[in-house]
């Protein structure tokens, strides 16, 4: 190997992950040990920037290790963006063609049209395709929509159409096209073409979040191939990830979870992973997590997307923390800025804070620390003349509630701004679960100030001392916490997720998080698997949620960039499915690159094999993978009660699973 660099060389991996709050980086060397770790705050507003700021401040941790960028040989990159874009409705304009059926219910577009054509279960046509009034319905979406899926009835049985219509498309239009068949090979027209849509609506957001990394990396001059995390835990290529964005629906916590199993080796274990928005948990039995059979839920969209099965809760160190109007503290599941964060970034406002402590006033929509910052004023809203205004002011820096009314000159309780925050034009910023951490001062980035003034509001609005409002809130995290645990469990184990649904539910978990030795009777829980938190909160709350599920706590070192870990620590892996029916005498093979028809059941599996193996060599040197190992397997099902020799043989299941490593230990 000739030697670049320090150490002669030794080549680096190097892990992004872009959450919803922070830009989490480390480097792995070539025992997928961490060497140099670094975070930085996202900039949704520009990527590049966040990501930049990761990269030095990871020079700046990693020391003599990052002497020589092109130590770098893979990149391999974590993200929430396509799944908070889904559960946000963003995403480009896509136009969607429906090839033989009307749609089965809801779509994620208004630009659709239903043609004729489609299949039958044995892959015959229903109606031949008509060119023409294809071509006639993409040219009126010229200009209209940025990108096309198109979905064929039973196209998994039978591409051939959905092929077809996608050279039209390239004719007419030449956007980005996605074909429903190439995403998943699953029954069911309505979620194949959901995925299909949704895939399609991605494309811009992906390309983006590609351009930024790869900005930065030209700047660093790193010049390594990219690799991004799937939903499953696995990576794929960059230019895998173009064409299937929607593989990166939930990307991050699947990450969490590869991470958290690559520092500590862990067999079995429930993962924690707690971040700003979110805490995403998920089980982990023989080293693997559990797979959702039916496809991931984004948003309320039921895909067809292979994921891991993680349970996710509204709750993270940015959680908005509320006293409602029963005088009880709530946390979550808004996500709002950190005090101590936004004035850390805009000091002026802890003289604004100062004021509005001192004031008195009090309106059901705000709470009393509440601040707004400007993000931008791009959209189809009507906005009424205090939205406006409001919104104009803001340009210029961010205020408090209080302060803002009053440069408006109309009451607080006239101030009514949630249209402004829901739509995204503002974010708002109040007290939240790492201002607590500022106040007890286990965790310090911001400004302490900021967040004392906002928990000394708080507290007065509900009567009680900082003290013990800060106590309040913590028990209502740790608690929030533990129902996640065990609604997770339940989940996992019945397939429900529901732990506090009737009254003798309530009773239960109350007494359970708050026992009294007055009472004839305590109840407890005992978790059985180890739970391992990453998460740079976790060791803050977690060890008393540990103490009271009476649960064996891991919180390994490097915790708080777990999911950057686990974006440099994932294997690629590949899986390919096909179907072989028995339909009058012949055996049809279902591929997803053709309907064929053999004579014999041997010889059809005899061309799958070969089929999936010339695949699994094309794929895996466009991934640049190295010592991959492709597995192939028949399952044959009959009739119960019968067998093949007596005639009801039904279906061959064939599935392919690709497997191997990036090609970054090997010398240039």
């Amino acid at each position: 190997m000739q030697s670049r660099g320090w150490l002669g060389g030794i080549p680096l991996l190097l892990g992004i992950d872009t959450g919803g709050t922070y830009t989490d980086g480390v480097l792995l060397d070539s025992r997928q040990q961490v060497i140099a770790k670094a975070k930085a705050l996202t900039t949704h507003q520009d990527l590049v920037i966040g990501i930049r700021n990761c990269l030095i401040n990871l020079q700046e941790h990693g020391g003599q290790w990052v002497h020589d960028w092109q130590q770098i040989r893979l990149v391999s990159l974590s993200t929430t963006l396509a799944t908070n874009a889904v559960v946000e409705g963003r995403g480009c304009e896509a136009g969607l063609l429906l090839i033989g059926s009307e749609p089965a219910g809801t779509l994620p577009t208004q630009h659709y049209a239903v043609r004729q054509g489609g299949h039958d279960i044995s892959g015959n046509p229903q109606a031949d395709l008509n060119p023409g009034e294809i071509r006639a319905t993409l040219a009126q979406w010229q200009g209209k929509v940025d990108a096309i899926a198109i979905s064929g009835y039973l196209s998994v049985r039978n591409p051939e159409h959905e092929l077809r219509v996608r050279e039209l498309v390239d004719e007419v239009l030449g956007v980005p096209v996605v074909c429903a068949h190439e995403l998943t090979s699953s029954l069911g027209f309505q979620e194949r073409t959901v995925t299909a849509v949704l895939n399609a609506k991605l494309i811009p957001v992906i390309q983006a979040l590609m351009v930024s990394v790869k900005t930065v990396l030209r700047e660093f001059k790193i010049q390594a191939r990219l690799m991004i995390v799937k939903g499953d835990g696995t990576l794929m290529t960059e230019e895998g990830a173009m064409a299937k964005p929607i593989e990166t629906l939930l990307s991050g916590p699947a990450s969490s979870i590869v991470g958290a199993t690559a520092l500590t080796g862990a067999e079995r274990a429930i993962i924690l992973d707690m971040g700003g928005t979110t805490t995403d948990i998920a089980v982990l039995k023989d080293g693997v997590p559990k797979v959702n059979p039916a496809g991931a839920t984004v948003g309320g969209w039921l895909t067809r997307v292979r994921a891991a099965a993680i349970f996710t809760y509204g709750l993270g160190g940015d959680s908005y923390i509320k006293i409602d109007n029963k005088g009880q503290v709530l946390v979550g599941p808004q996500r709002v800025w950190p005090l101590a964060m936004a004035a850390g970034q805009y000091p002026h406002l802890v003289k604004e804070l100062q004021e509005q402590l001192e004031a008195v006033w009090t309106v059901p929509f705000a709470q009393p620390a509440d601040s707004y910052i400007f993000l931008k004023d791009k959209t189809p809203l009507t906005l009424n003349e205090v939205e406006s205004a409001a919104l104009q002011n803001l340009k210029s820096g961010p205020h408090t509630h209080l302060t803002l009314a009053k440069q408006l000159g109309i009451e607080p309780h006239f101030l009514n701004l949630q249209r402004l925050v829901e739509f995204g034009l503002l974010v708002k910023a109040s007290v939240t679960p790492t201002d607590l951490l500022h106040v007890r001062g286990s965790y310090t980035p911001g400004n302490v100030s900021a967040a004392q003034l906002g928990i000394k509001m708080m507290a007065h609005r509900l009567g009680v001392s900082a003290e013990e409002f800060i106590y309040l809130a913590l028990h209502q995290v740790t608690e929030k916490l533990s129902l996640a645990l065990l609604a997770s469990m339940l989940n996992y184990t019945k397939g429900s997720g529901h732990s506090k649904g009737s009254l003798q539910a309530e009773i239960f978990l109350d007494d359970l998080f708050a026992p009294c030795p007055e009472r004839p009777l305590n109840l407890s829980v005992q978790v059985n698997f180890p739970v391992i938190a990453i998460g740079a909160p976790v060791k803050d709350y977690l060890p008393k949620v540990a103490e009271k599920l009476q649960c064996r706590l891991i919180i390994p070192e490097h915790s708080e960039v777990a999911n950057a870990v686990g974006a440099a620590s994932g294997r690629h892996i590949e899986t390919l499915e096909a179907l072989i029916r028995h339909a009058q005498g012949d055996f049809i093979l279902h591929s997803p690159w053709e309907c064929r028809t053999f004579a014999d059941l041997t010889e059809a599996k005899d061309y799958a094999r070969r089929q999936f193996e010339e695949a699994a060599a094309r794929s895996a040197e466009k991934a640049g993978v190295v010592d991959y190992e492709v597995m192939v397997n028949f399952a044959d099902e009959h009739l119960a009660g019968t067998s093949y020799a007596k005639g009801l043989y039904l279906y061959t299941k064939v599935q392919a699973a690709i497997i191997g490593r990036p090609q970054w230990l090997d010398a240039d």
